[in-house]
């Protein structure tokens, strides 16, 4: 029996009479391997090209045909070996992979608290196992004690490790909570650099107040220079995260955050906001990018050289919503400008009544 299919791809059964002699691997060579083809998958049906059978035992013939048998060890070896690839893929460009010293810590916070898990959770699950075949029905030598109600050396091993991996936790986390506080400077013998974030309705502005110039969802710092970032936000709150770098840190309105971080590597870092803040949430990242100190000099006389300017009137063109922003950057910002954002001097609701002067502001360069 096949299976033929119609010109409306309507399938219907076909009894065909079966040959006398079926296939069986003593068939000499590829002659095996195409004697159950033309079993299964008679030359007249057209579904033989389609057939997932027939593309399942390609392999099979085309191994026969060169005068060898398939290698199942090679092919279970190169199956382990792909999935060990996609699994340890998911660890580049995240927490896993640090470029800073804050991310390392952090990392090594997680894999510290893993192994220490795993003290209790390995020695759990073969416990499980050894006592489900110590206590098999066949096993004559296992004790049945029906009356056993309680044991002082099972209640210690059953209280005993779960308090240590506690105590070793708790441990861990009150020294990382100290080592790695958000508002604890980095110790560097080059000056921090100063930036000011601010959260925006769908994107992410940046200010350096030293500099005098402003960047929209790209964030660029020199290699090997601590970074003191201050953050807060102009609409809703959100969270401010860069994976490879360190911390994640919330940012409100009307306050003021304040976040260390250092990157030991060049290279393009995806950062993002891990808060659900509307409609334009799944756009509202940015990519930080290291660079050496020459490079950051170039990109700061790049944005000099700009046409847009930061003042009150940019800013307000700026609250308006917008999703998935090009980065772009401002030749000069309006002194004080973060501070008034903080105090509400320039809000939402107050920009709603300056509308006219939006018109004077370089525009968002949107996708």
């Amino acid at each position: 029996m096949y299976m033929r299919f119609s010109r409306f791809g309507e399938r219907s059964a076909v009894l065909q009479p079966t040959p006398a002699r079926a296939w069986s691997p003593r068939l000499a060579g590829g002659a095996g391997a195409r004697a159950l083809l033309a079993r299964l998958y008679p030359p007249d049906a057209p579904s033989l090209r389609q057939s997932k059978k027939a593309w399942a035992l390609r392999p099979i013939l085309r191994a026969r045909r060169k005068g060898r048998r398939p290698e199942p060890g090679k092919r279970r070896a190169a199956l382990m070996t792909t999935l060990a690839s996609l699994l340890l893929a998911g660890c580049s460009g995240g927490v896993l992979d640090p470029k800073g010293p804050i991310g390392a810590a952090n990392g090594q916070i997680m894999v510290n608290s893993f192994g220490t898990m795993l003290v209790i959770i390995v020695p759990a699950i073969l416990g499980a196992l050894a006592f489900a075949w110590w206590f098999r029905a066949s096993n004559r030598k296992a004790r049945y004690l029906p009356e056993w109600v309680f044991s002082g050396r099972v209640e210690i091993v059953n209280w005993g490790f779960p308090l240590l991996v506690v105590l070793f936790l708790s441990g861990i986390i009150w020294i990382g909570a100290h080592e790695l506080d958000p508002y604890r400077p980095i110790p560097s013998q080059s000056k921090p650099l100063e930036v000011e974030v601010v959260s925006l309705d769908w994107k992410w502005l940046f200010l350096y107040p030293e500099q005098s110039v402003a960047s929209v969802n790209e964030l660029v710092v020199p290699v090997d220079v601590p970074v003191h970032f201050s953050l807060t936000s102009a609409s809703v709150m959100n969270a401010f995260f860069v994976p490879q770098l360190g911390s994640m840190i919330a940012v409100m309105p009307r306050m003021v955050t304040q976040l260390h971080l250092k990157a030991d590597h060049e290279g393009a870092y995806y950062g993002l906001s891990t808060q659900f803040s509307g409609d334009g949430f799944s756009g509202m990242h940015f990519t930080v990018r290291a660079v050496p100190h020459a490079d950051f000099g170039g990109w700061i006389a790049k944005a000099r050289s700009g046409a847009c300017r930061l003042n009150r009137s940019g800013y307000i063109a700026l609250l308006h919503e917008s999703q998935n922003v090009r980065p772009f950057a401002y030749r000069s910002v309006a002194p004080g400008l973060f501070v008034k954002i903080v105090t509400g001097g320039i809000s939402p609701t107050k920009a709603e009544s300056d509308e006219a002067l939006s018109s004077q502001a370089c525009p968002e360069k949107a996708q």
